[in-house]
Order: C-alpha cells, then structure tokens, then sequence
C-alpha cells in the first residue's frame, strides 16, 4: 500500500523531475562554490593517507503535527558538527559537538537490523527511492526552490564535490511496529528540494513508527544523522557490502564512545569544538591498515618536534664539508624559486601586509634614528636611519634567501653602537672612519663564518635560547613605547574637568543613556556579504586602527607630537660627505684594533641574525621555498661594508617586526565546514612585500607633506602592541603565568601531564633569571659583554642537561644535536607516544597548533 502524506503531492512534483546527475552538477557549480586560492579545507581521510572520500552534508528532517497537519520540517543539520535549528529564535544553534543517549544508538541498531537494507540502490530520483512511478513535469514556480538550495550561503562553505546524506525520522499513529530503511545509493543525485543545499545525495536513512514517550525517534534520527557524521563509519559504509559490514560499523563505533555519568553534566550544555581535531590514526579500520601497508604511522606537527627535535631533517643546516658549500647549496635551492617569489605577491592580502610594515618599519626608524643621533651626538641621524633602512632592507630582500625577513636596527646594535661612540670619545677618536674598520672586520668575520659554515650551529639554538632571545626584544619594545608615552605626559599634560584649556572629559551614561535592543534577525542571505566585510576588516584591521587613530587627532585638534621626517637629503653631520674617510684623523694601526670590538659585534650579529632566522623558519610555519642561513648572513656582511662606508646604521634581522611580517602574509583555508576552524595552508611566500616597504621607507623623504600628519602616539601603539603580542605568544610567558596560579585553576596542559609542576617551575626560574641578567647588562656599562651573554645562553642551556632528565627537556625545551643521536627514539617511546588519548594537545607546547603563527596582526 502507498502511504501519501498531507501536501506529498506537491514535494512529488518539484522533486521528481529535477534530479540531476551528480557529475552534471559538478561540471557546473555555483560560482561563489569554486575551489579558492587558498584550496578547500583537508578532511580526515587525506590525514589517513587513503583515497579521499567526499566531504558528507547530512540533515535531519523530522515529521511533525501529528495527528493533524503532517510535514516535514528541517531540525538539524551536521558536517563535521551539529547545528540544531532554534525555531522560536529563527535560526541555527551555534556548531558544537553531538551528545547522544546510549539506548538512541541502541535502539536505531536493533531498527537497522530488522528493517530495509539497499546497498548500491541504482535509483535515479526520489520517487523511484520510495517505490513510486508518477512522473511529471515541473513547471517554472516548482523549479525555485532548487535555485534557491544553489544560492544557499552554506554551499560556499562546503568543498567542490561533496555529497549530502538525509535522515528522515518521525512518528505516524497509524504504524503498528517500526519501520526503518537504511539506503546507499549507487550513483549520487539531486534528490530535488529533499536538502536544503543543492547536493548530490549518497545516503537516505528512513525512522518511521508509532508515537511514543519522549523523543525516541527524535533522538534516532539524531543518532543515524552522527553516525553518517562520523569519518571512520563512513569510511566503513560507503564499502560496506550487506547488512553484517554496515552492523559491524556500528559496533566499532559504539566501541569508542564516551559515557558521561548523568547527574554529573548538563545535558543543555553544548561542547563547543575542539580548537583543533585530534589525529584519526588510532581510528584506522582493519581495512585501511591493509590499504595503506606497513607504512609508519603518520605524525602530527607536535609528535614529530617532540621525536626528531626542530632541526633534524633540514637540508639548509646539513654541512657540506667544502668552502662557502653551504652558501652555494642556498643559491641553488632559492634560484628556480625566484619568479614565483614575485608572481605570488599578486595578492590582496600583500597590499594590506605592505601598508602594516611600512608603518611598523618608519616607526622603527624613525625611533631608532633619534636615538642613534642622541648616543652618537648627531653623527648619526634619522635621516641615515631612513636611507640605511631603505637600502640595505631593499637588497636584503632582493637577495636573501629568506626575503620574508625585515632589515632593521635592533636594540642590541644600538646599545653597541653607543659603547663603541663612548670608547672613541674617551681616546679621541674620529668617530665614523674608526666605525668603518669595525664594519669591515665585522664583514670580514662573518664571511668567514659563511666559508665555514658556521650557521649549522643554528641547530644549538633550543626554544630556550629562542625564548631569552625574543622576550629580551619584546620587552625592549615595550618598554620604548611606554617610556615615550610617559614622556608626552609632561609635554602635552592631560586636562583634567574643568579645565580651561583643551582636554577629553568621559563621563559615564545615565540609567537610560546606553542601551541596546536586538531589532530581527539577520537575514541568511546576508551572511555572506556580512562575512566577507568582516574578512576584509580583519585583513585591515592594524591599518584601519591607525587611519582612526590619525582621524581622531585631526577631528579633535589634539595638540600631538607628529611624526617628523627630514626634508633634505644631506648627512646629518654638517661637513661630511656619503662615503666616510677610512682614516680621517686616526692612526693606522687603529684599523687593526678594531678587529677586537668587531669580534664582539660579530658575535652579536650572529647570534641576533640566526635566532630570528630560526625562529622564522621553524617546520610549524609551513614555509614551501627552503630557508637560507648562509645566504642571508652573507647578505648581512656585504650589507654590513656598505652601510660602514656610508656611515648609516648597521642593520640585522628585527625579529619582532619579521614575525608581525609573517603573520600578515597567513593563508588559510576558506572553504570550511560549520564550526571547524579555518586549517592553516602557510605563509604566502614572496620578495615583493618586503621590497615595496622598503622602497616606500626610502621615498619617506620625499613625503614629509603627507606623514607630517600622523601623531607620534598611534605610532608608538604598533610598537607596544607588537612587543605585548609577541611576548604573550611564547610558551615562556605562560609558564611565568604558573608561578603565580594556584595548582587547582591551572589549566589541563599537556605539558602539566609528562612534567612535575615543580621542575616546570625550576625551569622557567632559570629562563627568569637568564631574562633579567640580559637586561641588568644591556643597562649598564657592562653591556660590551652583551654578545657573550647570548652566547652564553647555549652554555646554560647546555648544563641543564645534568639538572634535567631527557624526558623533561623534551617537553620543556627541545633536545639538542648530542641528545638525540645518544638518546634511542625507543627509550622515549613509552612516556612520549600519545597512548592516552590522540586529541591531547597543549597551548603551552611551541606552535602547538602549528599552523598558527606566533604574532596576531589581524
């Protein structure tokens, strides 16, 4: 007998002839669906190392208004996560993770196992899927519903190619027993208006039966809906050959789930997704495992730095054994890439980038020249600051073999460059010509160090030298910026009340002065338009924040400093020409003890150049091009002569300027399932960025009309919130926030489950005590020892080793060359291996999410 519901007749006719093949739909898709730039989202299945199976869109329909006005209504829908339509709100429930009663599972096994099951079904609509032979053809008004699942927002979520599944549950008083039908179609297609995205159907789950308490059937759809959700039992169903395959799926997945005691959570409660999806490997199905063969296991990011340390498979810190080998190996490997390293600059997201660092970058120069001509008594200026910054950021880039680095003066540079003014002063030295044969020896130790190949000894610089090293900068930025903002307040004091001069008064709104009302809810149609705002708000939210900042203090007619840029291109120094005597009025023989301050400097040029490359280059980032040691410490000696002779600044890698560089340049991906988060896919590498800020830099000069107007404040905003941000993403700094946290309200951290609490502490104790001592001898006279002390940060780390079990430093650091060649991976395997559970994770390992980069600029 045929069962025909209220208003079937109608859902009949605009279903039945609109079917369309799965292949014809994916030979035309929807514009706005296409695979973007960025590439579509992976799925557990390309993590599997096995075919690739397409994403699945499951939805839930429910039959309600029994006994008088049956229909069927949409209430769920599930991709990675559940969505529950809130009817009285009008719209859907935020993506969280399903919870599920252990009988819905029960009692949908026993439905299944008693009821219809059709595995590679050849049907071709949906009235020969349930039996029917009524064709008709569908006029013009039926057809728009269709066009309206190809408009839905929620298809540019889904990735080219996926399929839909549609579990249909609900209760019919006239049913005597249950009725369930378990569907696998043999080639997927429209099933007309059935699912609210215009998708190729693979799967139909039928829940039919008598009323009962409760919402058993409710629950069962539920249920089926997670079940099809799930990677591994679909893996196991699309191969499933009879009923015995597709029990046998069930049963696995009633293996693993996880039983919460009731009475100790809330069943309201949703569970919002994970920050990252845990590995599926443990999941494998026997079958796979036979797929894929003897094949070691694939690790994730963290497993992998944990066994084989940050370094071990880099082809950039592999010694050659030959002259300037290493060099020569950098060259080959950047040349075929050098094209592609401007071609994919050709990007919106590089606009954005140029604008942030430029501002960054004449911020930076503008504070580091001021400075310089204060510790040099105007030898050095900001002028020099603006050439030198210019020149050797815009070779840099064009030759390094890391050009996503930024050039510029660096705190620690300065501090030696006000030392070696101070030492001259003393012995009444020409001050630039005795600096020139510095630079020169400098040169000349450091090509030294390229011939030798000195860089491979990068693989030495653990997090914790990293950590020292970065905090040490992050701190000096803040502390500039917070020390230049006091010092505006004696200058520009503010007003207070009442005041008769100018000033900002805030006062507090009354009871009815502030409030706010939700009015309707947002269109679903708008949510595209109203995402894609947000993303291009987000891309330009740094620049945005300084063009506000620049609007309020022209608006107001703040009496701000503003940013001040010379007007003449001419030396500093009254006298001097470009290019400095090599020995003015210095004895020769002081061009030989120069060499003994170059040293010193060398060492410092080394250590600050290679801790921000190998910072840069860490595996987490993704970089695809390869890195350069060799060829960018080479880049800094030629630039070192140069500069030298020109008398400008010296220039390094600033490693707070470079991560904000990187972070700006993230791809991710943008097709992403409701709830999960958008997977990192790399950094967009490429020369024109940093190139065309440099330039810009340069052409500052010329621009003094324009950039007159920005107010020194805003300027020294980027500084602070690049310090803070940078300092607050390091696992240091999260440490530091133990000491001062009750043991109860600390975080469960993953590094707090291998680690005694009291070793973590010892460890960041010591990391604190380094920290300071950089900064007590950066601050005083002794600071021309400085270059030892980062130096002497590897020997610290060094003799940890005897305070330290390997397990520990494994966790809390990284294990050094020695360590790992000495240590059998097999003797950590037990304590390290994730046995307890894959989905572990900590926010306080390095980059534990690796694909997210240390520095947030959007």
């Amino acid at each position: 007998m045929e069962m025909k519901l209220p208003g079937q007749e109608g859902f009949e006719a605009s279903s039945a002839p609109r079917n369309i093949p799965s292949g014809e739909l994916d030979s035309n898709p929807d514009p706005g669906t296409g695979p973007s730039p960025d590439g579509p989202s992976d799925t557990e299945s390309k993590e599997l190392g096995v075919p690739k199976d397409p994403l699945l869109f499951i939805q839930l329909n429910e039959l309600l208004g029994w006994p008088q006005a049956l229909e069927w209504r949409e209430t769920g829908r599930w991709v990675l996560f559940e969505e529950k339509l809130e009817v009285a709100a009008g719209r859907w429930s935020a993506p969280h993770v399903p919870t599920l009663a252990l009988p819905s599972l029960q009692k949908l096994r026993s439905l299944l196992a008693e009821g219809l099951v059709l595995l590679d079904c050849p049907a071709q609509s949906l009235l020969e899927l349930v039996g029917s032979t009524h064709p008709r053809k569908a006029s013009d008004n039926e057809e728009a519903p269709l066009r309206e699942q190809c408009q839905n927002p929620l298809r540019q979520k889904l990735p080219p190619g996926a399929e839909a599944g549609t579990v249909l549950a609900g209760e019919l008083g006239f049913l005597a027993q249950p009725l369930g039908a378990f569907v696998r179609l043999r080639n997927p297609v429209v099933l007309g208006s059935l699912t609210e995205v215009s998708l190729p159907s693979r799967f139909f789950c039928l829940l039919l039966g008598p009323c009962m308490l409760g919402k058993g059937y409710h629950e069962m759809g539920r249920a089926a809906a997670v079940l099809l959700s799930d990677p591994q039992f679909q893996w196991s169903v699309r191969r499933a050959s009879n009923l015995h395959d597709l029990l046998a799926a069930l049963d696995a997945f009633l293996e693993e789930v996880t039983v919460l005691p009731p009475g100790r959570w809330d069943p309201t409660a949703r569970i919002p997704p994970p920050k990252c999806l845990p590995s599926q490997h443990k999941r494998l199905p026997s079958q796979q495992r036979e797929i894929r063969g003897p094949a070691v296991p694939r690790l994730t990011s963290a497993e992998d730095r944990h066994r084989h340390g940050p370094h071990a498979h880099s082809p950039e810190l592999q010694r050659t054994g030959r002259l300037f080998g290493g060099l020569i190996q950098d060259v080959r490997r950047k040349v075929p890439w050098y094209p592609s390293d401007f071609l994919d600059a050709l990007h919106l997201q590089c606009f954005s980038a140029v604008l942030y660092i430029y501002l960054a970058t004449v911020t930076n120069a503008i504070t580091f020249g001021g400075l310089l001509g204060d510790a040099t008594d105007g030898a050095q200026g900001v002028l020099e600051s603006f050439l030198g910054t210019a020149v050797a950021g815009a070779a840099f880039c064009l030759m390094a073999g890391q050009p996503l680095t930024i050039l510029s003066s660096t705190g620690p540079v300065l501090v030696f460059e006000r030392l070696l003014f101070s030492f001259s002063r003393d012995y009444s030295l020409d001050y630039l010509p005795f600096r020139l044969w510095v630079g020169i020896w400098v040169a000349t130790f450091c090509l030294v160090l390229v011939a030798t190949e000195a860089s491979v000894l990068v693989r030495y610089f653990t997090r914790f030298t990293e950590e020292g090293f970065c905090a040490l900068i992050s701190l000096i930025f803040i502390y500039d910026a917070v020390g230049k903002m006091l010092n505006l307040t004696h200058t520009y004091p503010i007003q207070k009340p009442g005041s008769s001069a100018y000033g900002c008064l805030c006062q507090y709104p009354g009871p009815g002065g502030n409030e706010s009302q939700w009015i309707r809810t947002r269109p679903k149609d708008r949510d595209d338009i109203v995402s894609m705002v947000r993303k291009g708000l987000s891309d330009f939210s740094s620049v945005l924040a300084i063009l506000l900042g620049c609007g309020l203090d022209a608006f107001l007619g703040l009496a701000t400093p503003k940013l001040m840029v010379p007007r003449e291109f001419k030396p500093t120094l009254p006298g001097r020409g470009w290019l400095v005597s090599p020995f003015g009025a210095n004895p020769w023989w002081w061009s030989v003890a120069a060499a003994l301050p170059a040293l010193l400097l060398s060492i410092l040029i080394f250590m600050d150049q290679q801790i921000t490359a190998v910072i840069l280059n860490r595996m987490e980032y993704r970089l695809q091009k390869g890195a350069g040691f060799h060829l960018d410490l080479f880049c800094v000696a030629v630039l070192m002569l140069l500069t030298s002779a020109l008398g400008l600044p010296w220039y390094v890698s600033a490693t707070v300027i470079s991560l904000a560089h990187m972070d700006s340049l993230r791809r991710e991906s943008r097709a992403c399932a409701p709830g999960e988060r958008p997977n990192f896919l790399g950094i967009r590498e490429q020369r024109l960025t940093g190139l065309v800020v440099f330039i810009l830099t340069g052409a500052s000069i010329f621009l003094a009309p324009v950039l007159k107007f920005i107010p020194m404040p805003v300027l020294y905003g980027i500084f602070l919130y690049m310090g803070v941000a940078a300092l607050s993403s390091i696992q240091f700094t999260n440490r530091v926030k133990l000491l001062l946290m009750p043991a109860k309200h600390q975080p469960d951290l993953l590094l707090l489950r291998h680690v005694p609490l009291t070793r973590v502490h010892l460890f960041t104790a010591i990391q604190l005590a380094c920290l300071g001592l950089l900064w007590i001898i950066k601050s005083t006279p002794a600071a021309i020892i400085f270059p030892l002390m980062l130096l002497g940060l590897v020997g610290v780390r060094k003799a940890l080793e005897r305070v330290f079990s390997p397990q520990e430093l494994l966790w809390l650091d990284e294990l050094m060359p020695e360590e790992e060649r000495s240590i059998p991976e097999k003797g950590l395997e037990p304590e390290h291996s994730f046995s307890g559970s894959d989905s572990e994770d900590s926010e306080l390992m390095y980059q534990p999410k690796a694909p997210e980069i240390n520095i947030s600029v959007n």
